[in-house]
């Protein structure tokens, strides 16, 4: 099963990457891809989305503060979500960010948190995990 999960991250990545290159360069475009290139982790969230929230919640259980953008807040926010879409090939919230790695939505971040994997990406000793 795991070689599976590494398969398909790989096409998932190699895909984002894809889409980053030939994804217009709208405003809102070269507002996600800036962002992300100017902070270590970066979460694109809704406030009131309880796997946002369950997002968040690993990088505090981490005492990381992650920098993030609160669509539903935002006058823009729906056109950067269509951005999001181009440059990462998903619309739907969470969207994780580490040193400008695309990690995924809530359950990929989630299942990062618990393996361990989270603390190794953002070079921090792990610790005791509690369930999220």
């Amino acid at each position: 099963m795991a070689p599976v999960k590494i398969l398909i991250a790989s096409i998932l990545v190699i895909t984002a990457s894809l889409c980053w290159v030939s994804s217009a360069d709208s405003p809102e475009a070269a507002f996600v891809k800036k962002t992300i290139s100017a902070h270590k982790i970066v979460i694109f969230s809704k406030s009131y989305c309880p796997y946002c929230k369950r997002a968040k919640a690993a990088f505090k259980e981490l005492n990381q503060v992650p920098f993030v953008v609160e669509l539903d807040e935002r006058d823009d926010g729906w056109s950067i979500q269509d951005a999001m879409s181009e440059i990462v090939g998903r619309r739907t919230v969470p969207q994780v960010f580490i040193n400008g790695k695309h990690i995924g939505g809530s359950d990929d971040t989630v299942e990062a948190y618990q393996s361990g994997e989270l603390a190794k990406l953002l070079g921090i000793k792990e610790e005791v995990k509690d369930d999220l």
